[in-house]
């Protein structure tokens, strides 16, 4: 299997803050069957983005790990003013291992007006933005129409694998079947951050896709289509438009009964 959105990295961000954590995640994908992994920092105002710290961090893991595993480097794209006007000069900054496709990341509280635009300014520079974890953005899982509307227009979607096992909640867990059913995910990520709330693991996301949908889409989600990314070519794996004009419905809370 191919990650291609993890906090590998130590001391850049929210992820791993020592050396020793990071290796510890590098050896748990490998007993996970991860074979290729790109370690994609946060880009945004509470962390800085600095691509020479990033790929030294990464040299360092790899020397450490030797060829179990392949690294690259990425980055977790925030969509503020100072990235977006960057990207455009200097878009192998943050592309998926310097190639084409840009992992892109809207906040929780607002999707701005623009986006439609911004989105069509990056394919216009030649970039392929991939939509991260939508299924635990409530606003967009509110007007799911809206990211039928980006996949229209050339986006791609990568859904969190813990989210389809529900270590986000069941919301995010009903969402992300609920694309998955609709052939709306090009993607499935680790976004690991650490060894246990958020660790770097696919396996089991893999095994529950090839259940509900077949192993010809696991193959697809987590290895055919993430390593397309990996080496900057086209998706092998492209289902049909999805058809996503109604939302689904929340789940219902539990409610328990006291005598």
């Amino acid at each position: 299997m191919v990650d291609i959105h993890c906090h590998l990295l130590p001391g850049l961000d929210d992820g791993p803050d020592s050396f020793e954590e990071s290796l510890k995640m590098a050896e748990m994908a490998v007993a996970d069957g991860i074979t290729h992994v790109i370690a994609t920092p946060h880009a945004n105002e509470m962390y800085a983005f600095i691509p020479e710290m990033i790929q030294k961090r990464r040299n360092e893991i790899q020397n450490a790990i030797g060829p179990r595993l392949q690294l690259a480097t990425g980055c977790d794209f925030h969509l503020s003013f100072e990235n977006i006007e960057d990207v455009r000069t200097h878009p192998k900054k943050y592309t998926l291992n310097q190639k084409s496709y840009l992992l892109v990341e809207f906040a929780d509280f607002a999707i701005p007006p623009t986006i439609d635009h911004t989105l069509h300014d990056l394919h216009l520079r030649g970039l392929r933005p991939i939509i991260t974890h939508p299924e635990r953005n409530g606003l967009i899982r509110a007007k799911p129409a809206r990211l039928e509307s980006w996949i229209r227009q050339g986006c791609y979607v990568q859904v969190t694998a813990l989210s389809l096992l529900g270590r986000f909640g069941e919301s995010a867990k009903a969402f992300s079947e609920w694309l998955l059913d609709r052939d709306a995910i090009h993607f499935f990520a680790s976004d690991a951050h650490n060894l246990k709330g958020r660790p770097l693991l696919l396996r089991q996301a893999f095994e529950e896709v090839a259940q509900r949908r077949g192993a010809a889409v696991a193959h697809g989600l987590f290895l055919a289509n993430p390593m397309a990314a990996f080496e900057g070519q086209p998706l092998p794996y492209l289902p049909e438009m999805p058809d996503l004009s109604d939302a689904p419905r929340a789940p219902r809370k539990k409610r328990f009964l006291f005598f």
